[in-house]
């Protein structure tokens, strides 16, 4: 018992203990689920767009929740929570439980948007009206100070579907929805444990601790594992939330470690999946579309289409991602919304470097090239059939249907030969 009541009373051992428990239980688990998805057949079959070829599990939202839950719940038991905590940790898990289901039913039978809509928005409202956490203060930015009580949470009701959303559309290649939420989990979980906020550095380090169990299995070759939309929404869900209670945690009296311009490093720190979400939205809107179509035109898909793998497309993502908060914190003694100008404008050029550079490893840089230079491309690409989703449906649509007839071409010759 002096054991435990060491670990429990040092918020350094709690946060490593947090981190360990989620993940040892998270690659305990997710073999068991991989088995049960190939079993009932709960797998997510290739479509054109898809970023895979072969049929993979989705149940990885199932393992992440199960080993965060559970975690939390044991810390929630033998720790020394005031009631407001337990009231938060109840709230969180709520609101979590009733995303992971709408999203476990979206990825076996199909939701409409509508329902999920309806489904993000009663989640947010029980943690923002349950435990009072709400965007209270704007801190100067475009003049805005304190919010009104109904302003506030109408604005934290937007932040948390935006986010959740946002969040929800970057998962579309290995590595990328789970690296994003270890690195803002890392930034909050550092920032809550400096303050002495344990339950909220708990929060932050148990998610840690399962993302990266599920990122070796989504990042491996055997048994690969998707987090489908029972964890992007439950996870999003929690990121938001830590985002909300970071900026109304800095205003607080007494705070030891206070940021002085938080809400343009939460902006910083959440970035790629809102610019991208955003840039997503405008293309597709001004192409006449309904912004909710589904494309390849995310940025993550771009680099793809420079022939990086995932594992490469998604690090250098969450690098990038890490070099805009880097510059956040560096701005930090500029006037609030001159750093929110500053931040975008370096942001923005930051994450649309796979549009601007030239480098492509495996296409040509340009459709006005001549038809004897794409057969040579195409004729190399096919070494690295594997690799095929790589093609960009928007810019080589040409190459691709040359492609098709070079195949077609050729099994027709072996017919013929045999």
């Amino acid at each position: 018992m002096n054991f435990l009541a060491t670990i429990f009373s040092n918020e350094y051992l709690l946060a490593i203990f947090a981190v360990v428990g989620t993940y040892v239980f998270s690659i305990r688990l997710f073999p068991v689920l991989i088995y049960l998805s190939h079993k009932k057949n709960l797998m997510d079959e290739p479509v054109e767009r898809s970023s895979h070829t072969q049929k993979t599990p989705t149940l990885g939202g199932v393992g992440i929740f199960i080993s965060f839950s559970l975690v939390l719940i044991l810390f929630g038991i033998f720790s020394d929570f005031i009631r407001e905590d337990l009231i938060r940790l109840l709230t969180v898990i709520g609101a979590s439980i009733l995303l992971l289901f709408l999203g476990l039913k979206d990825d076996l039978l199909v939701i409409s948007p509508r329902k999920k809509f309806i489904g993000q928005l009663v989640a947010s409202l029980l943690v923002i009206l349950a435990t009072d956490v709400r965007i209270i203060s704007m801190e100067g930015i475009l003049g805005v100070y304190t919010l009104p009580y109904i302003l506030s949470v109408i604005f934290t009701l937007f932040v948390f579907v935006l986010i959740i959303n946002a969040y929800n559309l970057i998962d579309g290649i290995d590595g990328l929805a789970g690296g994003i939420a270890v690195m803002v989990c890392g930034f909050f979980g550092v920032y809550f444990m400096l303050n002495n906020y344990v339950f909220m550095s708990l929060v932050s380090f148990a998610l840690i601790g399962a993302q990266c169990g599920f990122l070796e299995h989504n990042l491996s070759k055997k048994q690969k594992l998707f987090m489908g939309d029972s964890g992007s929404l439950f996870t999003g869900f929690l990121l938001a939330y830590l985002v909300v209670v970071f900026l109304n945690f800095n205003l607080t009296t007494g705070t030891e470690f206070r940021l002085d311009n938080a809400p343009i490093l939460a902006l910083a720190i959440v970035s790629y999946p809102l610019f991208d979400t955003l840039r997503v939205f405008s293309v597709r809107m001004y192409q006449g579309k309904s912004p909710f179509d589904a494309d390849r035109n995310h940025i993550h898909h771009r680099w793809l289409s420079k022939g990086l793998p995932h594992r490469a497309a998604s690090f250098v993502i969450v690098l990038t991602s890490i070099l805009v908060i880097v510059f956040a914190v560096m701005l930090k003694s500029f006037n609030m919304n001159l750093q929110l100008v500053v931040c975008v404008a370096l942001g923005v050029g930051c994450y649309l470097s796979p549009f601007i550079i030239s480098y492509q490893r495996f296409t040509k840089n340009s459709m006005s090239q001549k038809k004897g230079q794409r057969i040579l491309a195409v004729s190399s690409i096919e070494e690295h059939t594997d690799q095929e989703d790589n093609w960009s449906d928007a810019t080589f649509d040409e190459e691709k249907k040359l492609y098709e007839e070079i195949k077609q071409r050729k099994m027709k010759e072996g017919k013929t030969a045999s």
